[in-house]
């Protein structure tokens, strides 16, 4: 689904096998029930695809696709005793299928490419009427840290901004996509808040607020030179060491946007 070539560590396939229903895409159970036919555009590795096939139950049915094949790979193998999970390694404008969907959703993708719209088009042709489409993802420009991280870190996320603007990815596509919807006719539209809020004494806190050091191990944004190698690593060093000492909160911007076809 990325327009632009975005180099993916098959390392990260773990991250993805970490996000559940429950906890990384919570306001989606109201719309579900039991016998829906599903597609997850941009599922990874399907962890939440497989959440979602559990709800639908044995009468509904899950179509994951994901253009990056080691995700596809791991998920299969991971996920292979749910038998109403079907994962697919494609690209979303590659996908064709005769199947009508009951509801298709699509979680922290579209934030990666240029032709958002356009996808939003190609989900739409592919819903039933009367099906909903279910796009949840971020406002970058929004996120806030508390205190702010050092100096270094605070560099490298204004490069990382720039190289996505200038790739043509949206940095507030949380706050657009519903005005993409309204364009494409979608009815009953509707913003449901979801920001991951993590503060210190969770159990998790500097697990998940740490993925900044893993957005900046990206080589790409170095090679590309929106970021020299050496400021890149400081903020990495810098970062990990207010994550462990000063950091006290996080909060990602993040929207649940649906609407009805």
């Amino acid at each position: 689904m990325i327009n632009k070539e975005i180099k993916r560590d098959p390392s990260t396939s773990k991250l993805f096998d970490e996000r559940s229903l429950k906890r990384d895409y919570a306001t989606l159970l109201s719309l579900l029930k039991p016998g829906l036919k599903v597609l997850d555009v941009g599922c990874g590795t399907g962890a939440i695809s497989k959440d979602i096939a559990n709800v639908v139950g044995s009468k509904g049915h899950v179509t994951g696709i994901d253009n990056t094949g080691h995700f596809i790979e791991s998920g299969k193998e991971t996920y292979r005793d749910i038998e109403n999970l079907e994962l697919i390694n494609t690209d979303l404008f590659d996908f064709e299928t005769e199947v009508k969907f009951d509801l298709i959703v699509s979680a922290r993708t579209i934030q990666w490419l240029s032709n958002p719209q356009e996808a939003i088009a190609k989900m739409k042709n592919m819903l039933k009427p009367g099906g909903w489409l279910s796009v949840l993802d971020y406002d970058h420009t929004a996120l806030e840290w508390l205190p702010e991280p050092p100096l270094m870190m605070r560099r490298f996320y204004a490069s990382f901004l720039r190289w996505r603007s200038d790739a043509g990815m949206s940095n507030e596509i949380a706050e657009e996509a519903a005005d993409f919807l309204k364009m494409l006719g979608f009815q009953n539209i509707e913003v449901l808040n979801a920001d991951e809020v993590y503060e210190k004494g969770q159990p998790d806190f500097e697990h998940k607020i740490s993925i900044w050091s893993k957005v900046a191990a990206m080589d790409q944004i170095v090679e590309e030179g929106y970021i020299s190698e050496a400021d890149r690593l400081q903020a990495i060093k810098e970062y990990n060491h207010w994550v462990a000492t000063d950091a006290k909160r996080m909060v990602m911007k993040l929207n649940e946007i649906r609407g009805k076809n």
